[in-house]
């Protein structure tokens, strides 16, 4: 035993010294194997309890606590009585140890963690031996509290009883705290016994717990008294701080089973007392217990509403709370700027029992059938609710979002109330409503001494947090008061922004609160209009007469007058950059205002133009200002006169030069620079916004079109002008910055036809065409850079995204330039750039129709078969099974585009013909599979589609119809397809995307009816349906449905046809 014990604690000792690196893993593994052995824990026990020569302990304290940990072991999870032997070599180890170092010794003092892990493990013995071997343990442990005859101590035993506590607290972690209970695995073995052993303290030991534990508490408040008035010798001091501990540690027990023993042990004449002394205690960690302990109480669940209402009135806990927030908020004023954070952490506690009382008072107020409780609960309750909004207007968010789940039921109860009744509101409570609107407005603002623009992220993440509970508890009012939300909102932006008007001095936060309040007064006032009707009080006008109306003369809203004060009032000039923010992301977002009051615009855009907004010193304002400047002239371009837009442009030209940032990688030899710079956020991405801004500037000049062609013309020289450069510059892909370069100026001409109105079709009489030349002109420089760089993937993604865009502006103008920039975008090609070309393709397709037929006629066949190959390829891995599914449905997008379009005839072409059978039998294979129910249904849709283009039955006599004999494929292949998709098992009519499908063959079995008309009703009549062996009633039916029934009657018959059938099968 004796070399097995060094054997054990030499392999502890190395195992925690990871620089005997030769023995390390060595002892590891030792200790792994002696953990594995059933009789390891008598190893343990003896290393941890074996005395030293010289007293204490003899084995050093990492050695003892890994000891601790093999006896956890033992312990946990054990449902199986101990053997006699093993428990009584336990217990008495355990005792023996007790008694020499926490009764006659210093109780592990010099390694304090060890009495922590020693009262875990004690835990772990206790609750696999209470209840069968040692039902006397609280009785044999309470004898050791006691002070020894021997000695002349008359006091409890400080050590003992701060282990009692220790152990006790453990005890209700491990059979009542709902927290630990979650975090461990679940084990209904584990969760019976738990059960079991605290209904066996409850029976035998729970009065005597609990007798012990405030004894020895009213000891140690006897003691600090006493040691308090005699002052502070350095020895009383100690003794003291012993008597502090004893009872802090003493009310934290008494609050870790206040929940799971009776109440009637807990709550008492004399505890009472004794707690409301010990919440105003000068010791904080007390006074923070004792609040716990106390909202313990509260929360404590009683089955009759009476004994709860009996039990708040007891506590009197109201009147209390309400002395002792105003003597702590006292105190917080008295402090100024000096923080104590010990002192919040006290109002934060006295916070949450507040809010736990009000919780309770709720409970008993909006669910009790007795009447008479539910009023005296609402009398309490109505007690309650002032000091609860003195908590919320704490200075510190902490204490000010403890009441929020008090608040938010009140007010749920408050809206229930509404709801169930037309009586005006009762005044008491709309006097608190206004109360808790006038807290709600106050804490809606920054601190003072905050700087937003220069704060810790998760602070400003917090108080922006905050504003989002606030704004919802806002919204609640509002449902039950709207013009008291409505009118309080109003006065306060209008009062503050009168005043900046007057000249009056305002804290940046108050200018700031009243702009914010005008920017979310939008969501507040659910009441109001949409469009200009929510800021001006004007009749219905039809949308092609509202250009033409005066909305001047009409009266604003309380919403338009908000922002008629905010532009007028010039805080837009306010010193503070986050109050200029948030007024332009106020008036970004109400576009609709400035075409009711259109005096507004040019201030408002002279303050974007200028340092305040678009030309600020600081990039991070630049950038968001260049997104709200582009929805602003977004929405109003309208408004906009050409000699303003002009002016704008010129005023925003220094602007439009691109700078080019590299990123800093943090593994250079690995990353792709190239791609890395292009996908790294930057303030290129927001400058962007200011070049489609720049189009939809040009674009307000189309009345004169050789003016709009040179003011196009003046912007995009430079840049095209730059480009040449850039590209020469281009000697390979080391010449990362001309590269990227290139990228942003085609991305720029791209952004600058984008804010173009798209290209009509069909196009009006009227309608006058962008500057076609200039884009040409443009399209032709980027395909010349294209052809020189097409090696380069982001160089062929800035092509692509400029020419959708340009085609979106010029329609078929840029037609000539397509079959050139097709092939260079498929010289290269990576399998990843697929769907984005197919999606191009699509976009082509519907803007160019005929002028694409060549193109698509040489591009369908080699792109099908890349497609197919890619598709055939097997999946490995998650990824591969995202792009695998997105490019199968990209494709078949692109096919239902062609098919649906005029140029349907690229598939039965004279080049493509031959492949239309692997086509068809392609799109079959995925309509007879329900695993992709997407790609299902689109693949019927294809085949419907084919079905109307290619079997239309001639008009004329002696006409051929386009696909002579399709009509056969239908009938002899898809059609019974289709019918037996239906009876698969694993087509699941009960999942909402089957029932997709379902209707999607539905469809396609009405285009063939309608299509082919008598012969096809004949040929479902007389031939299929018999063939599956309907009877003759039921296919008639079936086949006069599909032929009379519209589409939407047609599929709901079918639907429920079908389901009718699957359940009689």
């Amino acid at each position: 035993m004796e070399q097995d014990l060094n054997q054990f604690v030499q392999a502890i000792l190395i195992a925690s010294d990871p620089t005997q690196s030769s023995l390390h893993q060595q002892a590891l593994q030792y200790l792994s194997a002696i953990q594995q052995n059933s009789s390891a824990w008598r190893l343990a026990l003896a290393v941890f309890v074996e005395p030293g020569p010289s007293g204490g302990r003899k084995h050093p304290p990492q050695v003892r606590f890994f000891a601790l940990r093999v006896l956890d072991e033992f312990l946990d999870n054990r449902f199986e009585p101990l053997d006699d032997d093993t428990f009584q070599t336990l217990r008495q180890s355990l005792l023996n140890y007790i008694q020499s170092e926490y009764l006659y010794g210093p109780a592990e003092a010099d390694a304090s963690f060890l009495r922590n892990k020693f009262a875990h493990t004690l835990t772990l013995f206790f609750l696999c031996t209470y209840i069968d071997k040692w039902p006397s343990f609280f009785t044999d442990f309470f004898a050791l509290i006691h002070p020894p005859e021997s000695t002349s101590q008359t006091t409890f035993n400080p050590h003992v009883s701060l282990l009692l506590f220790h152990i006790v607290l453990e005890i209700s972690g491990e059979v009542a705290d709902q927290l630990i209970k979650a975090a461990r695995q679940y084990s209904a073995e584990r969760q019976a016994r738990d059960g079991r052993v605290r209904d066996a303290v409850r029976e035998r030991d729970a009065a005597r717990i609990n007798e012990a534990v405030l004894t020895i508490v009213a000891d140690g408040v006897e003691r600090m008294g006493r040691l308090r008035k005699e002052g502070v010798a350095p020895s009383s001091e100690r003794e003291l701080d012993s008597a502090i501990e004893v009872v802090d540690w003493g009310v934290r027990t008494f609050a870790s089973y206040v929940g799971w023993i009776d109440i009637n042990l807990t709550v008492t004449r004399d505890t009472v007392p004794l707690l409301f002394t010990l919440l105003s205690d000068p010791s904080l960690p007390i006074r923070l217990a004792t609040a716990l302990a106390l909202t313990r109480i509260v929360a404590k669940g009683l089955k009759e509403p009476v004994d709860k209402l009996q039990l708040i009135k007891v506590l009197s806990l109201g009147q209390v709370l309400e002395a002792l927030e105003e003597k702590t908020r006292s105190e917080q004023k008295s402090r100024g700027s000096d923080t104590d954070e010990g002192e919040e952490s006290y109002r934060e506690a006295l916070g949450k029992l507040l809010n736990m009382l009000g919780l309770e008072l709720c409970k008993l107020t909006d669910e009790c059938p007795d009447e008479s409780v539910r009023a005296e609960a609402a009398q309490l309750l109505n007690q309650v609710l002032p000091v609860m909004l003195r908590f919320m207007a704490d200075e510190y968010d902490d204490t000010c979002s403890t009441i929020f789940p008090l608040l938010q039921t009140v007010l749920l109860s408050y809206k229930r109330q509404r709801k169930s009744s037309s009586e005006p509101l009762d005044p008491a409570k709309r006097t608190f409503l206004s109360s808790l609107l006038t807290v709600i407005l106050e804490k809606l603002k920054w601190d003072e001494e905050s700087d937003p623009e220069d704060m810790d992220e998760d602070d400003k993440a917090a108080f922006e947090e905050l504003r989002k509970e606030l704004r919802t508890f806002m919204d609640s009012t509002l449902m039950i008061d709207p013009e008291l939300v409505t009118d309080a909102v109003r006065t306060l932006a209008l009062n503050t922004l009168t005043a900046y008007q007057n000249g009056v001095a305002l804290k940046w936060n108050d200018a700031e609160l009243a702009v914010y309040l005008v920017y979310i007064f939008g969501e507040i006032n659910k009441s109001g209009g949409k469009g200009r009707a929510a800021f001006c009080q004007a009749p219905a006008v039809q949308k092609d007469k509202r250009k033409e109306t005066d909305y001047s003369e009409y009266p604003l809203t309380s919403h338009g007058e908000m922002i008629y004060a905010l532009v007028q009032s010039g805080i837009s000039s306010y010193p503070h950059k986050t109050v200029v923010m948030q007024f332009f992301e106020t008036v970004a977002r109400y576009g609709d205002f400035f075409k009711v009051r259109k005096e507004c615009i040019m201030p408002t855009l002279q303050a974007m133009l200028d340092a305040r907004g678009l030309h600020s010193p600081e990039s991070s304002t630049r950038s968001r200002v260049f997104y709200l400047f582009y929805r602003f002239i977004r929405e109003d371009r309208n408004e906009i006169s050409p000699e303003v837009a002009v002016s704008i442009l010129e005023g925003i030209r220094d602007l439009l030069a691109i700078q080019v940032e590299l990123p800093e990688l943090e593994n250079p030899e690995s990353a792709d620079l190239l791609q890395e710079a292009v996908t790294a956020p930057t303030i290129f991405d927001s400058q962007l916004y200011l070049f489609e801004t720049v189009g939809t500037l040009v674009s307000l000049l189309y009345k004169t079109p050789d003016q709009a062609a040179a003011l196009l013309l003046s912007v995009v020289k430079p840049l095209l002008d730059e480009l040449s450069v850039s590209l020469q510059a281009v000697k390979g892909p080391d010449d990362v910055l001309p590269i990227l370069k290139v990228h942003h100026i085609i991305m720029a001409l791209g952004n600058i036809a984008k804010g173009f109105p798209e290209y009509p079709n069909p196009v009006p009489e009227s309608y006058v065409a962008p500057p076609l030349e200039v884009f040409r002109e443009v399209g032709q420089a980027i395909l010349v850079c294209l052809e020189a760089m097409n090696v380069f993937r982001v160089v062929r993604d800035a092509t692509r995204f400029a020419f959708a865009r340009i085609l979106a502006t010029t329609g078929s103008a840029v037609a000539p330039l397509i079959p050139t920039l097709m092939a260079n975008l498929l010289a290269h090609f990576e399998p990843t750039e697929l769907i984005d070309f197919m999606n191009f393709i699509g976009l082509s397709i519907h803007k160019l129709q005929e002028d694409l037929l060549d193109v698509l006629d040489q591009l369908i066949g080699p792109l099908s078969a890349h497609i197919n190959g890619i598709l055939a390829q097997p999946v490995t891995g998650t990824d591969d099974q995202v792009t695998h599914t997105d490019t199968k449905r990209a494709y078949l997008g692109l096919l239902t585009s062609i098919i649906s379009s005029k140029l349907h005839t690229v598939f039965i072409s004279d080049r493509n013909k031959a492949q239309l059978e692997n086509l068809l039998e392609s799109m079959l294979r995925l309509a007879e599979d329900p695993s992709d129910p997407t790609s299902e249904k689109a693949a019927f849709s294809f085949l419907g589609r084919c079905m109307t283009v290619w079997a239309e039955p001639p008009k004329t006599p002696g006409a051929q119809q386009v696909l002579p004999g399709f009509e056969r494929f239908i009938y002899e292949r898809v059609v019974p397809t289709a019918f037996a998709v239906l009876s698969l098992p694993q087509f699941n009519i009960k999942d909402g995307q089957i029932v997709v499908v379902l209707q999607e063959i539905a469809n396609f079995l009405q285009t063939v009816s309608k299509t082919r008309g008598q012969e096809a009703f004949d040929f479902f009549v007389s031939v299929f349906l018999p063939s599956q062996n309907w009877p003759p009633a039921t296919a008639v039916e079936f086949a006069t449905k599909m032929r009379e029934l519209d589409g939407k009657a047609f599929r709901k018959y079918f639907t429920d046809f079908v389901r009718a059938s699957r359940a009689g099968s």
